[in-house]
Order: structure tokens, then sequence, then C-alpha cells
């Protein structure tokens, strides 16, 4: 692809799009450490949009302004960073590599039109990375790859570009060969393999474009003749290849567009080296991103219904269209409060325009169903976290919104008088808890509002209060996003502390008994009187509770015999054994005694609960514990630890099957004692190297082991509390 020039030197303004055709939506992705922000940080400088590229290292980047980001040196979520080359408005959406953050990839996903993808010449590439593209793959989506970090000791692009070639397939094909410098070691240059020129960096940006050196011609025409081939496979001109097999020589120019529209319909994929910190390639890549990746326009939208499910015609990229808009990702600024990032569909969103805001379908991760009218003040183009006012936002744009009230991630902005709701994008189940607590009642109003804020930015984040534990848990996507969200809380002004994840169990009996339940006290006026009998016996799994009465001759009042169930009910939700609920259980009041003046209602509640305490204390009970159907998919290479380990965990494997959405892949189905999944999460990325998924649905419960009853007694008496 020929390069042009790029003048150094920004205005500071922000840059604007009135078409939607002079805009690129881009999201970087691509493995931890393989330089997706410091490429951004190349690129921002090299068309003058900042002064300076910064570093990860001295944490002064565009992107990673995160606190959390800026001390663990890499990001930890979406920013986008707009830029103007060639009259075209590129928004770069860097995306974290990390797997605990996929729900930002997300995002960027979704507010994306065509992914980069950043390999390092040095780091290989992980599993979650072929993933994604697999994920592209799967709607179409226009890809293209940098390999990046050229100037590293061990970089090897040709190794690099073979792991895309075998990983990616066929159709990932470099336009350009690195070139070494005098020294023999480093990348002074580019040679183009479409105009068989050298593209020269020696003295920076642009670059200096000459004829190749003889010693260049041959890995030139090698190369060169692999990439016109799959230039024309993917060619509408038939006759193309005919042509280019009698010996025709193909025009730069034809080549050119036949490449520019492949990559636009997801067909080919260009593989650019770079290096961010020395320049190189970085005018090849801005043509790329620019030149050959599609517009908005010719990018599907989202389904959309109106708010109460109806079907509505499907939305166009047109500025003048019905306005359709979502919000792509919210933080909360310390000074500026809540921040919308927004993906604008259809129509012009303007300051001081009444809008409609729309939130549903993500309920059970702590975001209720919400709609309310807002007015948006005003409308922003971000650059990381600086904001800079425009004044409008066309359909196929990002912007940024502050201060709206109820705006949470995935949420629909539209027409105040014509509201819509988008389609939800998927999003992956959060399968890691943490459980906290505020150190004082003082922090308590504190950890709820901030945990309210972090909920409604980060749709991979679930909240969840405990009626059983009483614990307060955070469904988390692994380690590293607990710490970060962990950490804003402690930001906000939050004391707090975690504690280990409790799993309700259920207690019952394993054999009948008998309980004597005796209560009578006389202590001046009325006293208290009242005896029962019981038999409670063990009903089959699933049955819950039975109370019977068999009291004959009127031995316990007949208004009293609903008191005891009550004081039996009562004690069977407190436990027996460790303070979890009793379940599976058939109670017979069989006998008692009552007192004219003396008894009362609370007193056979009493008696109830006593009697049936006293049967336990006779009977046999035990635990019983849950037990959760696992899928987990793996690699197929993985299959055999991935069995192994479960059978550790008290697992019952169910069967194995090849995956039916990719291949390499396997099915593991089995069922596990919830109590051994607290922490599967973080193992089982562990032991496939980041390459293994699962999920989780309650299946039923079952005894626990003696061993591990006696265990969970033991702590109970020792703490006094379940």
């Amino acid at each position: 692809m020929a390069q042009k020039s790029q003048d150094k030197g920004g205005t500071g303004l922000a840059p604007m799009a009135d078409e939607p055709a002079d805009i690129r939506n881009v999201v970087l992705v691509g493995h931890s450490g393989a330089g997706k922000t410091t490429l951004v940080e190349a690129l921002l400088a090299a068309t003058g949009t900042i002064s300076r590229a910064g570093t990860v290292a001295d944490g002064n980047t565009v992107c990673d302004h995160d606190p959390a980001a800026v001390r663990q040196q890499r990001s930890v979520t979406l920013a986008c960073a707009p830029l103007l080359h060639d009259g075209i408005k590129v928004n770069l959406l860097d995306s974290p590599g990390y797997a605990d953050f996929v729900g930002e990839l997300r995002a960027g996903l979704r507010a994306a039109d065509a992914a980069l993808f950043v390999v390092s010449a040095a780091g290989g590439m992980d599993a979650a990375t072929v993933n994604l593209w697999e994920e592209c793959a799967a709607v179409g989506m226009p890809r293209a790859v940098a390999i990046s970090r050229l100037d590293h000791p061990r970089a090897d692009y040709d190794e690099a570009v073979a792991l895309c070639q075998r990983l990616f397939g066929d159709n990932v094909v470099p336009l350009y060969l690195p070139m070494l410098g005098d020294d023999g070691v480093s990348t002074a240059g580019l040679l183009g393999l479409i105009t068989r020129r050298v593209f020269d960096y020696s003295s920076g940006l642009p670059a200096d474009v000459r004829d190749p050196d003889p010693q260049h011609v041959p890995a030139i025409a090698e190369s060169r003749d692999e990439l016109i081939e799959g230039i024309i496979a993917e060619s509408e001109d038939e006759t193309l290849m005919d042509r280019y097999i009698d010996g025709e020589e193909i025009g730069v120019d034809v080549l050119i567009d036949d490449l520019e529209t492949a990559v636009a319909r997801g067909h080919f994929y260009p593989v650019v080296p770079v290096c961010a910190e020395t320049g190189v390639g970085i005018d090849a890549l801005l043509e790329v991103l620019t030149a050959a990746f599609p517009s908005p326009l010719e990018h599907d939208l989202p389904v959309v219904t109106g708010v109460d499910g109806s079907p509505r015609p499907p939305l166009h990229c047109d500025p003048d269209g019905p306005l359709v808009a979502e919000v792509v990702k919210t933080t909360i600024d310390r000074h500026v409060g809540r921040v919308s990032l927004v993906r604008v569909f259809s129509g012009t969103l303007r300051p001081d325009q009444a809008v409609h805001v729309s939130g549903h379908g993500l309920a059970e991760r702590g975001h209720p169903d919400h709609d309310a009218d807002e007015r948006i003040t005003h409308v922003y183009t971000p650059l990381g976290a600086t904001l800079r006012e425009v004044s409008a936002c066309v359909a196929g744009d990002l912007c940024a919104i502050t201060k709206s009230g109820s705006a949470e991630t995935g949420d629909t902005i539209s027409a105040k008088d014509d509201p819509l709701l988008v389609e939800p994008w998927e999003m992956p189940e959060p399968l890691l808890p943490v459980a906290v607590a505020a150190k004082t009642r003082s922090d308590e109003d504190t950890l709820a509002k901030n945990l309210a804020r972090l909920v409604a930015g980060d749709p991979t984040l679930r909240l969840e209060r405990n009626p059983e534990t009483h614990q307060l848990v955070l469904w988390c996507m692994g380690e590293a996003h607990a710490e970060v969200v962990l950490d804003r809380l402690r930001a906000g002004g939050v004391e707090l502390e975690t504690e280990p994840v409790r799993v309700a169990l259920r207690e019952t009996l394993v054999a009948g008994a008998t309980g004597h339940g005796r209560h009578v006290k006389q202590s001046g006026g009325h006293g208290q009187y009242a005896v029962c009998d019981i038999e409670v016996e063990p009903l089959p799994r699933g049955a819950g509770f039975e109370f019977v009465d068999r009291v004959v001759g009127g031995a316990v009042p007949h208004n009293y015999i609903p008191s005891v169930e009550k004081g039996v009910r009562a004690q069977l939700e407190r436990g027996l054994v460790a303070g979890y609920p009793v379940v599976d259980v058939r109670v017979t009041l069989v006998d008692g005694k009552a007192h004219s003046v003396d008894s009362s209602d609370a007193a056979f509640q009493t008696a109830g609960s006593l009697a049936l305490r006293d049967a336990a204390d006779k009977g046999e009970l035990t635990l019983l514990e849950p037990v959760d159907e696992v899928v987990v998919r793996v690699p197929d290479s993985a299959v055999g630890g991935v069995l192994s380990d479960l059978s550790g965990r008290r697992g019952r494997v169910l069967g194995t099957e090849a995956d039916p959405e990719t291949m390499d892949r396997t099915l593991v189905r089995a069922e596990v004692p919830a109590t051994e999944l607290v922490r599967y999460a973080v193992e089982l990325r562990s032991l496939t190297s980041g390459s293994g998924t699962f999920s989780r649905t309650f299946a039923r419960y079952e005894p626990m082991p003696a061993h591990l009853v006696e265990q969970v007694r033991k702590e109970h008496t020792a703490t006094g509390a379940h």
C-alpha cells in the first residue's frame, strides 16, 4: 500500500467528522504486553494529536490514565484516543490485554467497526487472542495485524508472521518486510511489497522513499508474489488471475484498490511491521487504518426494539435518522462525576438535547431495568481522560457525555419522543467471588454508594447480598479484576476488608429421632408453661419440610399447635449443626402438656424449638452441599489435566465432547461441589495458560463427606456463627 507523509505539529483542537464516511472506529486488541498502548502513543504523536509520546513505564500515556493502570503498568480499562489523518477521523480504542478485563474488551468491540490485532515480535501470542480472532471471524469484523516491538533483542518478525498465519489462517499476509540498518540488528525501514520501494526511517518520520538496494530485490519478489496472489484471489475482477498468470504486470493502483476492498469486507488481513519507539511503520499503519478499514456506513448495526420489546425497522448510519446511541463505557471522575463513552449508531447527538435513557436486560447483574428522560448538556470528544467539547456527534462517531443521572454501561440513548432499546451485547459471567465487609458501621453507607457506581460502569461485576451467609459478595472476572475493584473502593474513601467466601450449606437428618421440649418458668404474675413431644424423620431429597399433628385428647390445645410449628420452623431456619437451614424433614407433634393460665403462644414456640434441638442431639445430622453442573471449554491438549483436576475437586465427570463452535477444543461436563469451585476461575486459567473457560449452573444438594462435616462443625463452634 502506498504511503503518504504526515505533517507534524498538532493544533490541539478536537478532531471532528461531519460525515460517517470520514470516520474509522478501530479497537486495538492483543495480549498484555504486546505494546498496544505504546503504539497508540506513537500514532497520536505522529499525527500531531499530542506533542510528545508518553511511556507506560513513566505512567504518562494518554490511554493508561487510571491509577490502577499506572501502578500495574498495564491497561485495565478501555480508552478512546481519536486522531486525524488525511481528513479521516480515526477513533482508536485501546483495550486491556489481560483476560480479567474482558468486559472492557467487549465494550471496545461493540464500539468498533474493525480490529487491529497487535502481536509482539518477541512475545508470541496467548490463547485468548486466538479465541478473539475466531469471534471476530464469526461476525465478519475486518481485521489487520500489527507486528510490534521490532526493536526488542529477541524480535523475530518472520516467526511472528508464521505464528499469525498458523493461528489466524492463510489470508494473513504481510504488506511490508522489515529492513535492517547498517548494524545488521536494528530495523531501519520497510520494504514495500506492492510498490517495490524502500521506506527508510533512519531520519525519522516521514520515511525517505527510494528504490530498493540489489540485495533486497529477491526478498521483495518472493514475498510479493504471495501477496499479489492473495489479493487477486479476493478480487471481484475474475479476469485478474488469468492476466497475472499470463505474465501481465498488474498496476499498483489496481492492487491497492482490490486490497482495500478485501480488507474492508473482512476477507483479507494485512500485516504491518511497526516499532513505536523508532517510528518505523507508523505511517504505513495509518494508511491501513484510514484507507483499508471500513467506515461505519459499511458496518451492520445492532438490532433495535421499542422499550416494550416491540419490533422496529433496522437502523441505518444516517446523521439525519432517528437518534440511537449506546453507552459503551461508564466511569466516575472525581471532578466531573459520571462520564459516559457513547457510540452513536443513528442520528446526531447535540448539546442541550432532550433524550431518553433506557437500560433493560441486566437485572441479574445488579442493573435493574430503568427508563428516564434527561437533557444532554455537553458533548465531548475524549482523548483518554481529557474531554474536549464539540458541537455535535454524528452517526458512526464516538463521544463522551457527562453528568447523566441514570446512564449505565449498555444503556440506550434515543429520542425522548420515540424511545428505543438496542439489543445488548454478550458479556461473560463473572465466576470469582470475593466477600467484602466495611470495617466500621460508618463505612457501610460509603461502601454501598461506591459499589453502586462501580456496578453501573462494569457489567462484568455482579453484586450479591447473600441472605443465607449474610455476606456481601462481589463476583469478578479474576484476581486482577478483583484487585482493581477493591482499589477503587478504597480510593473512594471506604475502609473495607475481605473475608473467606462461605457457601450456603443445608442441614438434614440421616435417621429419625424423638425430641422433648419443656419450657416452664414461674417469676411472679403469669408464668410460662409449655411441653411438647415430637418425632423427627428424614424425607427424600428435595421434599422440603412437613409438619404433622398427631396429638390426641387435647394434650396440646388446638390453638397452640400452630405455635409449636412456628417454633420448629424458626429453629429449622437457624440450623442445628452449623447454623445452616435444615431441610427435607418431617416433624410430627405427638404429645404435650399445657397450663390453663401460664401457657401461651410464645411458650409453645419455645417448647417446639427446644424439642427439635433435643431430637437433633439424639439423632444423626449431616450437612448438604450444593452441587453445580459445570461445562469446561478447553483446548484438546489440556483435557487430561482438567479431568484430573476435576477429580481432585470431588467432581464427577459426565462426559466429554468436541466443541461444536470451534476446532481443537473440547467440552468437559461434570458435577462438582460448589465449595470446590470458589477459586476455580483462577485455577482453571493457570491450568490451561488462560485458554480455558467454564460455566456453572446449580444442580442439587448432596450429603457432604463426614470429615468435611466435622471440619465445618469445629469452625462453627470456634466462631460461634456460621
